[in-house]
């Protein structure tokens, strides 16, 4: 029988063209299911094969586990102390293992043995395919499609199988079996019963990888894509960078006569693509990425991370795009807030902040509008800068002494010392149930006392916008705390 075995696992392995030692370890799961029947409940089985002759033992396990924690399955495990009676120096995690009878191979039941081993090889097979396509190295999963699964798209590539997500495909593609198709390789989840692969026709990536295929110049490291925002099967924005003088990266990614950026365009359902010059420069990358528009002046506000862009009435509507298209997909491939304006409304916008400013320095410094314009002239913009500037660079102001200076900056360290104990007050004010909101960290409960909410009702109320606008936390994150904010509101 010991020789059998071993003629009948060498039998297999070679017909299936799978390592012996996968064979063995579906023969011992096969021997081990086995022998969990006969004993009956949630026992532990072990069995091992001698690689050599063919013999086989097989042993019944209990996991140790702490005392404290009792046992949850008392057939397969063990507390620490009974198990230290048997082995001293065991340890939590070990196995203490007991010698039973074996099953014979004849007792398993043919079939019952035949579906095990079979379902380990094709587990087995199916990894080793998957391990082979992904030491390709290739990030563009190249297939046909197979079959329609519930709105999903299987597509096949060699003996490897991937999903494309109704999701994930571009709007009104319309794919059917036995098309080729392209799509980008999202991520590999080896636990998933059917295709393991994840597929993508709509993301950033995908646009990303079909430029490397088309431009040498990418793959060769002279021209890299620093990032790319789609509008799927519509526009997309892509920002590119030369890393040789000698090489255009916006000609070299449309190529000749557009062939290159035609390629990829002809491969996503004819999505325009504009090939933006990224800068180091957050504003010169900024007014790149809103182009056709052209752009008049613009103001960074580093703390809110976001951009005042002016532009005339002729661009308003290029530069914010069709459905808001052009400033979304520049926003989202700059990573900053785009705010798009006519110059007589930034005029406006920085009337009133110089009126609010102006405000701000005559109450709290105790100053009259004049000393105010001055200030606000030569670029103070808060308290902070009024308090902690060099002293040297406010001497340098016309008609401000050392004695006015050292003035000003001590009504400012003042006023921001009140103003900071004012604030810690209204903290206190917070109600509970406000403070007990998952998701709210004590920067972002202060940013909301600032503006006026102390409750959870208050924070319900809220809209995206002026939650990220008091707060500047992300938009996702903003939407999730005002649906928190809401629940109680639902609940019976």
């Amino acid at each position: 029988m010991n020789r059998e075995l071993l003629m009948l696992v060498d039998a297999i392995s070679r017909e299936k063209s799978v390592e012996l030692e996968v064979v063995f370890g579906a023969v011992e799961s096969a021997l081990a299911s086995a022998s969990k029947k006969l004993h009956g409940g949630e026992v532990d089985i072990r069995v091992t094969i001698d690689r050599e002759t063919g013999e086989y033992e097989t042993f019944r396990r209990w996991h140790v586990v702490p005392n404290e924690a009792g046992l949850q399955l008392p057939d397969s495990e063990i507390l620490l102390f009974e198990a230290a009676e048997q082995i001293p120096d065991i340890e939590v995690g070990d196995y203490i293992e007991e010698p039973v009878e074996s099953v014979s191979i004849g007792r398993i039941g043919a079939q019952a043995a035949k579906q095990v081993i079979l379902q380990k090889i094709r587990d087995a097979e199916r990894e080793q395919l998957l391990n082979d396509f992904l030491a390709r190295g290739e990030k563009i999963m190249v297939g046909t499609v197979k079959r329609l699964d519930k709105g999903d798209i299987v597509v096949e590539s060699g003996r490897v199988e991937g999903r494309l997500r109704r999701s994930e495909m571009i709007p009104k593609e319309n794919l059917r079996v036995g098309d080729r198709v392209r799509a980008f390789i999202v991520e590999v989840d080896p636990t998933l019963r059917g295709p393991q692969i994840i597929l993508s026709r709509s993301a950033p990536g995908f646009m990303v990888e079909l430029f490397a295929q088309e431009v040498p110049e990418i793959e060769q490291g002279l021209l890299e894509i620093k990032s790319c925002a789609r509008d799927p099967g519509s526009r997309a924005k892509i920002a590119v960078v030369s890393h040789d003088k000698r090489v255009d990266p916006i000609g070299t990614c449309v190529g000749v006569r557009g062939s290159r950026v035609n390629a990829v365009t002809n491969e996503l359902a004819g999505e325009r693509v504009d090939i933006v010059l990224w800068s180091e420069d957050p504003a010169q990358f900024v007014i790149g990425a809103l182009a056709p528009a052209n752009v008049q002046s613009i103001v960074v506000d580093e703390e809110r991370h976001a951009m005042d862009v002016v532009v005339d009435e002729e661009n308003l509507a290029i530069a914010i795009g069709r459905g808001g298209q052009n400033v979304r997909l520049a926003s989202e491939m700059t990573g900053w807030r785009i705010n798009i304006m006519t110059a007589e409304e930034s005029s406006a916008k920085q009337a009133e902040e110089s009126d609010t400013l102006r405000r701000l320095f005559v109450e709290k410094l105790d100053v009259d509008t004049e000393v105010a314009d001055i200030l606000i002239a030569e670029g103070f913009s808060s308290l902070e800068e009024v308090a902690y500037v060099p002293l040297q660079e406010m001497l340098e102001i016309e008609g401000f002494d050392e004695e006015t200076v050292n003035e000003l900056r001590t009504r400012a360290k003042d006023a921001l010392l009140t103003m900071e104990i004012a604030k810690e007050e209204r903290v206190d004010e917070v109600s509970q149930n406000l403070r007990d909101l998952d998701g709210l960290t004590p920067e972002v409960i202060k940013r909301l006392t600032e503006g006026n909410v102390h409750t959870r009702d208050e924070l319900a109320d809220l809209s995206v916008d002026e939650l990220t606008e008091m707060t500047g936390i992300a938009e996702a994150e903003a939407k999730a705390l005002i649906m928190k904010a809401r629940e109680h509101w639902f609940t019976t």
